[in-house]
């Protein structure tokens, strides 16, 4: 599936992309540009309103609502739904135009793609009107201020009653965003990759780690003389925090880093869509991975020192009790994350507080503390899953309860949205709203406190560590997914200096506390609020010294 190419430029193109430029050429590029309209107050750009079309809608179904698409071919407008049947009626019509978000869609990839000529094409006309622009004698300084904010490009129906566009605020000026906010073209099918790096860049122990040289490019081996060329990916990801830290706010093509991982992965080297979990868990091992080969990371008790375990691994108690005699085995296992089902019932942290939002089937919608109490809830084992009783001699009916004896400095909780059943053969994903809290207390959830509650205060000592005091955690990232199993889309929001931004592949833009909390959260990431308030301060303030690393182990990482 995957061969090795060392040191590529840009990932190839969808065959279809291929197909339609070998054919049709540049021209029909630059058709598309005659009809962009961009704004110099940041707004997204436009195509000239149709005389006969006031409102963009679906040829098919005439609806207007969610995405519309524009044909490449034939220019016509169709929603999400026919613009996936429109290539079986129409040969040959696969290229699409997203007009909310100026971005080519291959209705049979079901993706978004990037394309280096149709990005120059878009930024060339952009460059245009701010040349124009820059001649008038009259231009105030504010206005010079908005032009170095994010180029917003999209394609933007507007009419005085009806606007097709996000009702976002992005009001200030790109500049004036904090030190970091870059997005990330999609390089095909990519936004599981860019979703979960906007986190990893900002989650503050792993971000300082990068920034201060942890990794040293000069010394990593990654040519080896009479050998065929490898791929660092930690050379890879420290060129992006490189990169995203530079003060640079165009759009940012993480191109050679995506090629490390494939040899890495090489099961999943394709450009089919991904799931974001299984991307982060590979991350982490391929960094762990590297690490390990490079440096002597181990302590004298076998525990790794890398900077993956250093900032987001944590430890799980399990205890299995014999129903028969009460004999208890307890086992403990290192996770970098912990995966939660998904409970309908308010939890007992949440009693007494009335939950507005519903899901949209009437149910009850779930509670981040409510599956954390699921996680740590006692669980019969079925008849299959007996425990050998080391008492009792044989196999016995037990219990099973899951707690946590150690957290990280960075928690990362992953919310299980797709379940497969054996007996129907089929998978889906399910579509329930989880409210969660921006600042949480993970003490009743620590094997101290399940262990107290199960047993008393008077029995014995409970082992209680450091994490029974770093146990307040502040929300800095969530990974959220919509759309379908088949197709979705990953969007990640990030809470810099108590502000909320949307990340949404190639796009930044501010979003408020409602957006967030409406979002089907997948992946929730938070960090100790000791971190959390010393990482608040502007990194642009901060130096950058190459030769020092001021990365330092706090209690409570194991």
């Amino acid at each position: 599936m995957f061969q090795t190419n060392p040191f590529p430029s840009n990932p190839h193109p969808c065959q279809h992309l291929s197909d339609f430029k070998l054919n049709h050429g540049f021209n029909a590029y630059k058709s598309i540009q005659n009809l962009l309209l961009t704004s110099p107050i940041g707004k997204r750009s436009s195509i000239k309103k149709p005389h006969t079309t006031p409102i963009p809608r679906c040829s098919i179904c005439h609806s207007f609502e969610g995405r519309m698409y524009l044909c490449l071919i034939c220019s016509s407008f169709s929603c999400l739904d026919h613009t996936l049947l429109h290539p079986q009626s129409q040969i040959a019509h696969s290229l699409f135009l997203d007009i909310q978000r100026a971005e080519l869609y291959c209705a049979l990839c079901h993706d978004q793609l990037y394309d280096p000529d149709f990005d120059q094409l878009v930024m060339s006309k952009y460059s245009t009107l701010l040349m124009s622009k820059a001649s008038t004698l009259n231009e105030t300084i504010g206005q010079r201020l908005i032009k170095r904010r994010r180029f917003d490009s999209s394609f933007d129906f507007r009419t005085s009653k009806y606007r097709l566009s996000n009702s976002i605020r992005d009001l200030r000026a790109k500049s004036c965003y904090p030190l970091g906010l870059r997005g990330f073209n999609n390089l095909g099918s990519t936004c599981f990759m860019n979703s979960v790096l906007q986190a990893l860049l900002h989650a503050p122990p792993f971000r300082d780690y990068f920034l201060n040289a942890g990794h040293c490019m000069e010394a990593c081996h990654k040519r080896i003389p009479n050998t065929d060329q490898q791929l660092c990916l930690l050379c890879d990801i420290n060129a992006i925090f490189s990169a995203v830290f530079s003060g640079d706010r165009n759009p940012y093509s993480p191109a050679q880093f995506l090629y490390s991982w494939w040899q890495h992965s090489a099961n999943l080297a394709s450009y089919e869509q991904q799931d974001a979990h299984e991307f982060f868990i590979s991350m982490l091992d391929a960094i762990h991975e590297k690490e390990g080969k490079s440096k002597n990371i181990c302590r004298g008790n076998g525990d790794c020192q890398c900077i993956v375990h250093r900032v987001f691994s944590g430890l799980l108690r399990s205890d299995v009790t014999c129903m028969a005699c009460g004999f208890t085995s307890t086992t403990y296992d290192p996770c970098v994350d912990i995966s939660l089902n998904l409970d309908s019932n308010v939890s007992l942290a949440e009693k007494g507080k009335k939950l507005s939002k519903q899901n949209e089937d009437g149910s009850s919608m779930s509670t981040l503390s409510g599956c954390l109490d699921l996680f740590t809830r006692p669980e019969k084992l079925g008849s299959d899953q007996k425990l050998y009783c080391q008492n009792c001699q044989e196999r016995q009916d037990s219990l099973k309860q899951m707690s946590i004896r150690k957290l990280p400095l960075v928690l990362s909780l992953h919310v299980k949205r797709f379940e497969h059943s054996f007996v129907k053969k089929m998978s889906r994903k399910i579509d329930r709203y989880v409210h969660f809290p921006f600042s949480f207390d993970m003490t009743p959830y620590l094997s101290s406190s399940i262990l107290r509650a199960r047993y008393g205060n008077r029995i014995f000592n409970f082992g209680g560590d450091d994490s029974d005091v770093f146990s307040e955690f502040k929300i800095f990232a969530v990974v959220t997914h919509s759309g379908t199993l088949e197709s979705g889309h990953y969007v990640t929001f990030l809470r810099l200096r108590k502000q909320w931004y949307r990340c949404d592949d190639a796009w930044i833009t501010e979003v408020d506390e409602a957006a967030v909390r409406a979002s089907q959260c997948y992946m929730i990431f938070y960090v100790q609020k000791s971190l959390y308030n010393k990482a608040n301060g502007d990194l642009s303030r901060r130096p950058n010294s190459p030769g020092r690393d001021t990365f330092l182990p706090i209690a409570g990482c194991c």
